[in-house]
């Protein structure tokens, strides 16, 4: 396969990763609108409980792919709802850190059981050869993106 033919197939996997990710989006949306989230919120979420610690807004921001000020205010919004709590910071007196409360980590229980059945569903026909090589590959289209 020739240089042409090769960033043909590259710029391809570019339009199935923007539409897949759409769709992601979507069923993400769908999916924690039943625990009344958001797909945005429930990135915050996701984010916290990955790391299993208090995390900054920009933290999470970083490590999700999010604009710190959308951050912010799904975090405000969460803290009012009861479902993370804001700490003080002792590194930084301005950027609080965030954490799952109760309810929180009740919450993200519930997401994990739904995220589950739905991870099931769509990847029945899918071998772990054919996952493992694409989470390579995104893995080394991201690297090389940074």
């Amino acid at each position: 396969m020739g240089k042409t033919a090769t960033c043909d197939k590259f710029y391809q996997l570019i339009g199935e990763i923007f539409q897949a990710n759409g769709k992601l989006l979507a069923n993400g949306d769908q999916l924690s609108a039943k625990h009344g989230l958001t797909g945005a919120r429930w990135q915050v979420l996701g984010a916290l409980q990955l790391e299993q610690r208090p995390l900054t807004v920009a933290q999470i921001a970083r490590r999700m792919g999010l604009q710190r000020q959308s951050v912010q205010r799904l975090v405000d919004i969460m803290i009012k709802q009861g479902i993370l709590n804001g700490l003080p910071n002792p590194e930084h007196k301005r950027a609080k850190l965030v954490e799952l409360t109760q309810r929180g980590k009740a919450v993200c229980e519930q997401l994990m059981e739904t995220k589950q059945c739905w991870a099931a569903e769509i990847i029945q026909d899918f071998s772990c050869e054919e996952l493992e090589r694409a989470i390579h590959v995104l893995k080394k289209l991201g690297e090389r993106l940074d």
